[in-house]
């Protein structure tokens, strides 16, 4: 079966590539505007470069054209701390998929609770095995979407120190859940890479 993405809306084409590439991490991001944290999760979102040291994460409109509250105060403050997610955050986390009013602060309204981590950044979803302080480096203008993809540069990690297997090589397993279609997934166990054979 083959599927031509010219003739399809745009909401069947999601709900094919959200179902195709999987499984995608979980970006949930915390913002700030006058004293309101903004807590949202994003699962178009992925490394981009370790140099300069760089992830990308895709963050739609509202219905009504407006900007979401994360792209709105990043325009506005240009900063953000993006948490990653484990199995224990998986309601809070989904709660905060909710739209809220941008007077109003998902932390608040489900009982999130927060950790300052970064200094001069918001504070982090307390318990998350991962955190990354963030600038916004570029956004990306896809011609004719209400889709925009955010560059954002690295400045600083925060890793749950149980996230650490080896130190001294930076091996880690944080068993972060991650969204397949619809649904979450949690992966199982790692697999280690085949030796390659000399031909």
């Amino acid at each position: 079966m083959q599927f031509d993405y010219r003739k399809m809306t745009a909401s069947d084409r999601y709900k094919l590539m959200a179902q195709s590439v999987v499984p995608r991490p979980i970006a949930w991001i915390v913002t700030e505007d006058e004293g309101v944290l903004n807590l949202a999760p994003f699962s178009y979102f992925t490394p981009l470069s370790s140099e300069p040291p760089t992830l990308i994460v895709s963050v739609g409109h509202r219905p009504d054209g407006t900007p979401k509250d994360t792209l709105a105060n990043l325009r506005k403050r240009g900063r953000c701390t993006l948490c990653l997610v484990s199995a224990e955050l998986l309601e809070p986390m989904h709660y905060s998929s909710k739209s809220l009013s941008h007077e109003e602060s998902e932390a608040e309204r489900f009982r999130i609770p927060m950790i300052e981590v970064f200094e001069n950044y918001p504070p982090m979803v307390e318990g998350a095995p991962s955190a990354f302080a963030c600038t916004l480096l570029q956004e990306v203008d896809l011609s004719g979407s209400l889709t925009r993809p955010l560059i954002l540069k690295i400045e600083r990690q925060y890793l749950d120190d149980r996230c650490i297997t080896d130190a001294e090589r930076l091996r880690l397993d944080c068993a972060l859940l991650a969204r397949v279609g619809a649904s979450y997934a949690h992966p199982g166990k790692q697999i280690d890479a085949p030796e390659i054979p000399n031909f």
